[in-house]
């Protein structure tokens, strides 16, 4: 229970590389892809999984789930799975289309964000030092597995924005802003980099000036008064969608 508890902090997921999975869904999704160290489970779940493959099962008590849970309703199986190792990143930008984040913040966000990119068969996730962790149970939870089939990668954003560009000029890097080009009018790319920014600032002035082309989702009708923004899950599927559509 302390071992659970203790991995919703970064440094413990860290020293012990373990994060938690809760669920039939993200359990079942992430056990043929990672290393699952434990399973705790009720009789239901277990009766139902009985090929379950962990160095661990145990049996607990609806109540004893609750305990160990960071779900406000348990359900059913919660796992430990271990970290996955870093794949390498070196050249993925001049073959497909990677998404990037510059400090996003809501574990909620990320966990959605993961999600669109799996649907949208994006392969790489590259997120700034000061984004959110993705193995946060809560990013874990809203990612639904979709953590298990992307990779995900932790780089000084700008630095590597930068040795982009030196090395693969040709290669496009992408932003959201305001003052951008109407992404429905641009011709887009079916490789380089989708940089999506904060949520309360956007995308930060060092990364910005890596950008090379500068899109817009424009609302409609165009010049109403409407909400200031998308919220950057929401811009993320809306992106990634009209990218795909080309």
């Amino acid at each position: 229970m302390k071992l659970i508890q203790s991995l919703e902090l970064k440094k413990k997921r860290k020293e012990e590389r373990l994060f938690v999975a809760e669920g039939p869904k993200v359990v079942g999704d992430l056990l043929p892809l990672f290393v699952c160290r434990l399973i705790i489970a009720t009789e239901v779940w277990l009766k139902a999984h009985p090929h379950a493959q962990a160095a661990e099962v145990i049996e607990v008590s609806d109540e004893e789930l609750r305990k160990a849970s960071f779900l406000k309703a348990p359900q059913e199986v919660l796992a430990l799975f271990e970290l996955p190792e870093s794949v390498a990143l070196a050249g993925v930008a001049e073959k497909e289309l990677c998404l990037a984040l510059d400090d996003v913040q809501d574990p909620g966000n990320l966990g959605t964000i993961i999600r669109v990119a799996d649907w949208f068969g994006i392969k790489h996730l590259i997120c700034s030092i000061g984004t959110v962790d993705a193995f946060n149970p809560k990013t874990v939870q809203a990612s639904m597995g979709a953590v298990a089939r992307v990779n995900i990668h932790y780089v000084d954003l700008p630095a590597y924005l930068a040795d982009l560009r030196g090395m693969s000029p040709q290669v496009p890097i992408y932003g959201t802003f305001l003052e951008g080009k109407n992404i429905y009018k641009e011709p887009l790319s079916a490789n380089g980099v989708i940089v999506m920014g904060n949520e309360g600032k956007g995308i930060s002035n060092h990364t910005e000036q890596y950008v090379t082309h500068k899109l817009f989702i424009p609302n409609y009708p165009e010049g109403a008064e409407t909400s200031e923004s998308l919220n950057v899950a929401i811009a993320t599927a809306i992106t990634c969608s009209e990218f795909r559509r080309r």
